[in-house]
């Protein structure tokens, strides 16, 4: 079956709502809200709390401020201190997020852009993103709204009832978070997510997985599927590479497995970097350890970007290597990105060993999964089919 890509005018002409409708335009991630117009310029401007803020949920009190509870950074803000993530704020002894219904992209993706390639193929997902992250990854792609705050970027006021409006208009099956990092909008993901699901409208995760327990089992309520980028498996590299931790993010991989939230993990492989074949080989060893050989595994090709434009792409038989690695250790569904035409882009069964879902690119070519079994073999292939 062949993946048709929504024309910028069929978007506009569904997606239209209320006054205004949502306005894109050309920029760094293809579609990105264009309407600071809509906002008023004194909104940028103002110190003060705008339209687009809510009370944040997951801090407490401390004696040198207000500490964030919602992901392993602890940010302690004093009285106008806004966090690493740059969208949440102490403000007259409140926490609150500055992020809330002021999407600065908003798209229409195949599924398997996320990627995700056993969670409904051929399907189209409803994408939004508000500025800000937690890391602050040297080869950051989307660079231009994650690492700066939502009072920096061009936003569309885009309320959550709104997103799950427009989202049913353009006949998506689900709602992305994604593109810079939605745990720093989480308290507008999470009511956007609430509303989606009683529309029957799936809600996917595409994040760093650098988040805290409790904010994340309250997520996993109302989310469906999750991406998590296990950007390396040594901690000296993550803090050097995205200024983050490895445990947060691995003990978000197994939250996930254990709530029963489809669970597909992708792998930058950076030259210099992520790319040592053993460090590859432990990470491995330790996702089939941990129950977690039936995810997915992306291994994603890496182009030179944002402070890491001097670096070369990654060799594909590097990529190529890290996929013997996985599959010997266990690992069974095992992908190759950002290489259009390799054969690793396809699903191959883990039992027979034929090919169930031919791909290139985002397009599903073939199909030969019957009601989420191997045609040739019956056995169950993992995933989330309809």
């Amino acid at each position: 079956m062949e993946m048709r890509t929504m024309t910028k005018r069929e978007f506009l002409s569904r997606c239209m709502c209320c006054s205004g409708g949502i306005v894109l335009g050309a920029g760094g991630l293809g579609m990105v809200a264009r309407a600071a117009e809509n906002l008023g310029k004194s909104a940028w401007e103002s110190d003060d709390l705008w339209k687009w803020s809510k009370q944040a949920l997951f801090y407490r009190g401390t004696e040198g401020g207000l500490e964030c509870l919602k992901c392993p950074n602890g940010c302690i803000l004093a009285p106008g201190d806004t966090g690493i993530c740059r969208n949440r704020v102490n403000h007259d002894g409140k926490m609150y997020s500055i992020a809330y219904g002021n999407p600065c992209a908003v798209h229409i993706d195949p599924i398997e852009k996320k990627p995700f390639f056993h969670f409904l193929p051929t399907t189209r997902a409803f994408s939004i993103a508000a500025a800000g992250c937690s890391f602050s990854c040297l080869n950051c792609q989307n660079w231009e709204i994650s690492q700066f705050s939502p009072k920096e970027t061009q936003n569309i006021d885009l309320m959550p009832d709104r997103v799950v409006a427009a989202c049913l208009k353009s006949g998506s099956e689900s709602i992305a978070y994604t593109y810079s990092e939605p745990t720093t909008f989480y308290e507008y993901a999470f009511d956007t997510a609430t509303i989606a699901r009683k529309s029957r409208i799936r809600n996917v995760w595409k994040s760093n997985g650098y988040i805290n327990e409790e904010p994340l089992r309250k997520l996993c309520k109302v989310m469906d599927a999750a991406n998590i980028d296990l950007k390396s498996f040594d901690d000296e590299t993550y803090k050097k590479l995205s200024k983050g931790r490895l445990a947060p993010v691995l003990r978000t991989l197994k939250i996930f497995k254990e709530e029963g939230v489809w669970l597909e993990i992708t792998n930058l492989v950076i030259p210099s970097w992520t790319d040592n074949l053993d460090m590859i080989k432990r990470m491995c060893e330790w996702l089939v350890h941990n129950g977690l050989q039936e995810c997915p595994l992306h291994f994603s090709r890496f182009n030179p970007l944002y402070q890491l434009t001097q670096l070369p792409m990654t060799p594909v038989s590097t990529l190529e290597k890290a996929r013997e690695i996985a599959v010997g250790a266990g690992a069974q569904y095992v992908y190759i990105g950002n290489v259009p035409g390799h054969s690793a882009e396809n699903t191959f069964c883990h039992k027979c060993g034929k090919m169930i879902i031919e791909r290139r690119g985002y397009q599903i070519l073939a199909n030969n999964l019957e009601r989420g079994k191997c045609r040739y073999c019956s056995v169950r292939v993992p995933g989330v089919w309809s």
